[in-house]
């Protein structure tokens, strides 16, 4: 298939793995921000072909592991009201709250449904309108696009049964973040390709030069990924920093012109809690008051609710690149697929689901 099966070309793995091997003279830690990459890296075991000096670690571009305890808890409150059907995408029902998961609220009787667009949530708040339709609007700046136009469209259609529970984050303040930690020792980053399709890369460019960091924007594929990993390599060993494009056949320097008007037509920056890592100030959206009638937080008056992180779960660890998944003493153990810890462990871009599903760091 094309642009797929070149990039995963194992003579052009093997001269890249060389090149990575030849460029290297002294250690190394990057960071793959998206944990789409991360499965990538994992499955591919991309990891094992990196000579020692390069040191991997995983961020926290996983929006569903991100998104913070006590709205989970949210949106299982919402999620369980008589006169309600929330929506959300498969990935966020086995994400654990403090209690249970939407899993266990459907199981309860309560309408939960699998959707694959935010905007067939309109279809079914048209088809009911006696009940109120709820979205669970999650994600990096990547899915922000489609939910604001869902958002745009339900004002427009005069839909007054539709609401979006807002967990929207940004990946530069969280590289931000990362970078500005006294812990912190990542020294350069793969930044996530699908975002960058939107958002573009300028916003990168101050990061980089107040950090002196390389960025390098990377796809999902095993050639793109070790592509990132040489330039950044390149970048680090020859004293350089900034940001280099190695995904210029879906970004653009300016990114998406039209998903980004519509994101700011319909959201606004605001500090935002990520989970296991605590509140990142100007790191998310939400709704700009034009739309605060479709604030699903605030119509079921939710937003007092709280909760407290697992202390055995140390996934705030791992989304900030300070551990690795395995290095977890309740990995394998009291945190599996089944009986999740953490939203890492259970999200399809999570990055301690993709090392127990490798089973290379799995106890037996």
């Amino acid at each position: 298939m094309k642009f797929l099966d070149e990039y995963r070309d194992p003579a052009a793995v093997a001269r890249l793995r060389d090149a990575i091997r030849a460029a290297v003279t002294r250690p190394w830690v990057l960071m793959e921000v998206c944990g789409g990459q991360t499965h990538s890296v994992v499955r591919h075991g991309l990891d094992e072909l990196f000579p020692p000096e390069v040191s991997l670690v995983h961020g926290p571009g996983c929006p569903v592991c991100v998104t913070p305890l006590e709205l989970i808890d949210r949106a299982l409150a919402i999620a369980a009201r008589p006169g309600v059907i929330f929506c959300s995408f498969g990935d966020m029902l086995r994400v654990p709250g403090s209690r249970n998961d939407l899993f266990a609220v459907k199981a309860a009787g309560a309408d939960v449904r699998v959707v694959y667009s935010p905007l067939d949530c309109l279809k079914i708040a048209e088809q009911n309108p006696g009940r109120t339709v709820v979205f669970f609007a999650v994600g990096f700046e990547t899915t922000a696009p489609a939910n604001a136009m869902a958002v745009k469209q339900a004002k427009a259609r005069g839909l007054t049964n539709f609401a979006v529970l807002v967990s929207h984050v940004l990946v530069p303040p969280a590289m931000e973040a990362i970078l500005s930690s006294r812990a912190n020792r990542v020294q350069g980053f793969l930044a996530a390709g699908h975002v960058c399709t939107v958002m573009g890369t300028a916003e990168y460019e101050p990061l980089a030069g107040r950090f002196r960091v390389p960025v390098v924007v990377t796809g999902f594929e095993p050639v793109d990924l070790l592509e990132g990993v040489l330039r950044c390599v390149q970048m680090l060993e020859a004293g350089r920093w900034g940001v280099e494009n190695a995904y210029a056949r879906a970004v653009q320097p300016v990114g998406n012109a039209h998903a980004r008007s519509v994101v700011e037509e319909v959201f606004e920056v605001t500090d935002r809690k990520w989970r296991g890592i605590g509140t990142i100030p100007h790191s998310g959206y939400k709704l700009r008051e034009a739309f605060a009638e479709f604030d699903a937080e605030a119509r079921f008056a939710v937003g007092d609710i709280a909760a407290e992180e697992s202390k055995l779960c140390l996934s705030g660890l791992v989304l900030q690149g300070l551990k690795k998944p395995h290095e977890c003493p309740a990995f394998g153990k009291e945190c599996t697929p089944q009986t999740p810890l953490g939203a890492t462990m259970v999200s399809s871009e999570g990055a301690c689901a993709a090392y127990f599903h490798a089973g290379r760091f799995r106890v037996l």
